[in-house]
């Protein structure tokens, strides 16, 4: 026990030695580069430090893959004498849900943040040698200060980092198991938060965070080219990594934007949290910068712009960082981390690249290029530049309102008290602006691509903005009309958000029709404008015209406890009793659990929970499609945290069912049981239901005092509101979990139970071991009824049967139906099409039609210079 005890500890010596390695060589990586960047040409740099910035580059790497290998080894191999494996993992979590409890900590998700870094600073060494001594300068330094936050290190009474290899002995010093046993560890961890047991947990953190790395490449390009006098060739290598970075942070917010649709039970897919804003306000100033930066490469204008908003971006990344991370956010939202006091690092980190940023800029300011051109109505670049401004004034907002509580921290650090606080009603105080911002957003991408593609010619202008033009109008016109044909109000806002919308999806898409006519490969910014126009109708369709379609109508309250909106907008559905809804019959049929290993849900009734909570006996054979998984009295593993309640839908008009899981799960950390929607999507719209009230699955049922009643085989008896017949009595099965022995023996009733739908059958069992008597009881859950076996009278043939009765089981169900939904996550993967196709053209030569625009553009400035 010894020696294994030792070997545990040797893998976080491991860990810890390799981060401490780790900064190490990210410190002589970043002093080598900078020596090697002091010469006067950009590629003119000293092969001795280059050579020696490059190894301790690539050893900084290996360490972190060192750090990552022990740190995923700790919570595979269930190593709980570490804090961080027995507070995320846990013995029955499955390999995939090991990974997300790899970057569920803070230190998790820092060394994710950094393992990036490390593959991104690689694909720079690579591919842009003729940079790499100063960018990779800023990208040592940007590592250096992210391994100090997982670093560990204490310096007196400083501490430098919280390390993810701390003892759980050492980290609950104070518990009184530790006193008695320093050497105490836990058979299990407290485990993954059931809330983050999806698989989009698996997917959507490396995603975001790939998109917070990328963000540090072009900032290091522009740094450069400040620090090097580059001051215009650094865009062409930055554009690339700016258009990755656009297009994978987006896909990153609306992969948890749709973790929340599918998981979280509010109706939506975004509710404002700060945490969400933080992420939302750099991805607009990313694809502001990129604007920019296409700008000056195409157009030679914007540089100054270009340079400010790069530089923005990567600096509210790390206060989106800061946000997140040094809980100043408090219980402002449910995403944030606790404080690790990690504030103050936190604070340096942030300040030291802002200052760095501001110095050089202002030193460089002047010497920045700027276009000569005067830009009229009829310069595209006008518009480019005017979409750049709404998206940043459209961040400023929400920045502005989520950093509340910053200044409030602030403020109390000077001793005045403040009392500003977020705004109650968050999702309505944002959407004021940001719907107007989403009014210009889409009138300006179908704008500015037509100009962009129709430069200087009046008449060819105007020809492409009137087709889309009067067809959006058109388009919301009909629209309106079916509105107002089912009764449905439209506000003026809404109203400008669909023509705007319209118009935007219509000149995109005519743009892209008129381009593939010319023969001309596809136009990346028209597909992502054309996602994005899809997008903002998506988000108008989706949000302003749900309907809820669980009204209740028959005119009584659930509860006097309940709020209004529950006992107005939900349904009440008796297990196996069905209920009208709206257009559909619907019908709660029972619980059901996952059971690894068997595809879809299993019925709670047909297996028999065990002492353990994770095993269960199978009470009759579980099949599925003719496969049989289990025999009866097998033993096998459940999910206990989740309960799926099976709802079958059929729509009366058209006969069609389908079957939803809506999903109660228990989750002490949020505050106890929380409801997960299940979704039946459908071209045009989809059902979004979920549970608002259930019988508690972590509670027994209150059940009433067992009444005897004696019967002989075949009578038939009354229980509640219903009616029972005792079949007969036979040698109880191995279902039970008796544990039976040679000598022992079991019987077990057969008593059919008859529903108000169906028939139920019951099996209470009587067992003799040892000349003591034990009873097993059954239960029809469904009914609300308890039957156990107490005594038999064999000379009599009569047995007697303790029957208690409970409350029927039940859920109250919130459907909604949300139109149009789809228009937003596929105009998400047009989004991202687009950047992607943009990506692949970057380094085409100009099409035709540019440089037709571009020489008349020269042509008309010029008759205008000489008439002057």
């Amino acid at each position: 026990m010894l020696i294994e005890y030792s070997m545990n500890l040797l893998v976080g010596n491991i860990g810890h030695f390799s981060v401490i390695l780790a900064f190490a060589a990210a410190l002589v990586a970043a002093y080598s580069y900078f020596q090697a960047s002091r010469g006067r040409a950009l590629g003119d740099s000293d092969a001795g430090w280059l050579r020696l910035a490059r190894g301790a580059f690539f050893v900084h790497g290996l360490a972190v893959l060192a750090v990552v290998a022990s740190l995923f080894f700790i919570i595979y191999a269930h190593r709980y004498e570490y804090y961080y494996a027995w507070s995320h993992s846990s013995n029955h979590l499955p390999v995939h849900y090991m990974i997300s409890c790899f970057w569920e900590g803070q230190e998790g998700s820092f060394l994710l943040w950094i393992f990036w870094h490390v593959v991104l600073g690689l694909f720079v060494m690579r591919f842009n040698q003729r940079w790499e001594a100063p960018v990779m300068a800023i990208f040592s330094g940007v590592q250096l200060f992210l391994v100090s936050m997982i670093l560990g290190v204490v310096v007196g009474d400083l501490k430098i980092g919280s390390s993810p290899f701390i003892l759980l002995r050492d980290f609950m010093s104070d518990l009184p198991v530790f006193k008695m046993n320093p050497d105490f560890v836990p058979k299990d961890g407290t485990g993954l938060n059931p809330l983050l047991q999806n698989y989009w947990m698996v997917i959507h953190p490396p995603t975001l965070f790939l998109g917070f790395a990328l963000t540090l490449v072009p900032f290091a390009f522009a740094i450069a080219g400040l620090w090097k006098k580059e001051l215009t060739s650094w865009v062409k290598p930055a554009i690339p990594w700016t258009l990755i970075g656009g297009g994978v942070l987006g896909v990153g917010v609306m992969m948890g934007a749709y973790w929340a649709y599918e998981t979280l039970n509010f109706g939506g897919y975004w509710n404002w949290d700060p945490v969400e804003n933080a992420v939302y306000i750099p991805w607009l100033v990313l694809v502001a910068s990129l604007h920019g930066l296409v700008l000056w490469q195409k157009r030679r204008t914007a540089l100054r712009t270009s340079f400010v908003l790069v530089i923005a971006t990567f600096v509210l990344i790390l206060y989106a960082t800061f946000l997140t991370r040094s809980g100043v956010l408090g219980n402002a939202s449910v995403h944030s981390f606790t404080d690790l006091g990690l504030s103050g690092q936190l604070l340096i980190y942030l300040g030291a690249f802002t200052v760095l940023s501001i110095v050089l800029l202002v030193r460089r300011w002047s010497s920045i290029p700027v276009s000569p051109k005067e830009l009229t109505m009829y310069h595209p670049e006008l518009w480019v530049f005017v979409g750049a401004t709404v998206l940043c004034l459209g961040a400023f907002q929400v920045l502005v309102t989520t950093s509340i509580p910053v200044y409030n921290a602030l403020l109390g650090l000077v001793g005045i008290k403040s009392n500003m606080a977020l705004p109650a009603d968050q999702i309505g105080h944002y959407t004021k602006i940001q719907l107007w911002m989403g009014v210009l957003v889409a009138l300006l991408s179908g704008l500015a691509q037509i100009m962009w593609w129709q430069r200087n010619n009046k008449t060819t202008l105007t020809n492409a903005l009137s087709a889309p033009g009067i067809l959006a109008l058109l388009g919301a016109s009909l629209v309106i009309l079916l509105l107002r044909y089912f009764k449905l109000t439209i506000t003026p806002a809404y109203i400008v958000l669909l023509v705007a919308g319209l118009f935007g999806v219509l000149a995109n898409f005519g743009m892209i029709f008129t381009l593939f006519r010319r023969g001309i490969t596809l136009s990346g910014g028209a597909v992502a404008h054309l996602g994005i126009g899809l997008m903002l109708l998506g988000i108008l369709a989706s949000a302003g015209y749900s309907n809820i379609i669980s009204r209740n109508v028959s005119g009584l309250l659930y509860s006097r406890e309940f709020p209004e909106d529950l006992n107005r907008d939900n349904v009440l559905l008796w297990r196996n009793e069905t209920t009208k809804m709206q257009d559909y019959d619907v019908t709660y049929t029972g619980q059901f659990f996952e059971v690894p290993g068997v595809p879809g849900y299993i019925d709670k009734q047909l297996l028999y929970r065990t002492d353990d909570e994770y095993k269960a006996l199978a009470r009759a054979e579980i099949k599925v499609d003719d496969k049989t998984y289990y025999k009866a009295g097998d033993t096998l593993e459940i999910a206990p945290e989740n309960t799926f309640y099976r709802v079958t839908y059929k729509d009366r008009k058209s006969g069609d069912k389908f079957v939803l899981y809506p999903r109660a799960q228990v989750n002490e950390e949020m505050g106890g049981l929380l409801a997960s929607p299940a979704i039946k999507v459908f071209w045009d719209h989809d059902i979004y239901s979920h549970i608002s009230s259930v019988l508690d699955p972590r509670k027994e049922r209150e059940w009433s005092e067992p009444k005897d009643h004696t019967l002989a085989v075949g009578d038939t008896i009354f229980l509640n509101d219903y009616f029972a017949v005792f079949r007969a009595i036979e040698p109880a099965h191995e279902t039970a979990g008796l544990g039976l022995q040679k000598g022992d023996i079991a019987l077990q009733a057969d008593i059919i139970v008859h529903g108000e739908r169906r028939q139920y059958h019951a099996h209470p069992v009587f067992v003799i071991r040892n000349r003591q008597i034990g009873r097993v009881p059954d239960e029809v859950e469904d009914l609300g009824v308890r039957l156990v076996l107490n005594n038999i009278d064999p000379q009599a043939g009569k047995f007697t049967f303790g029957v208690s009765t409970a409350q029927k089981d039940y859920i109250i169900l919130k459907a909604t139906e949300k139109p149009f939904i789809n228009l937003l996550w596929s105009g998400t993967l047009l989004m991202a099409l687009g950047f992607g196709l943009s990506l692949r053209q970057r380094n085409r030569k100009p099409l035709p039609i540019e440089e037709e625009a571009v020489a008349a553009e020269e042509l008309t400035a010029s008759k205008q210079t000489a008439t002057a």
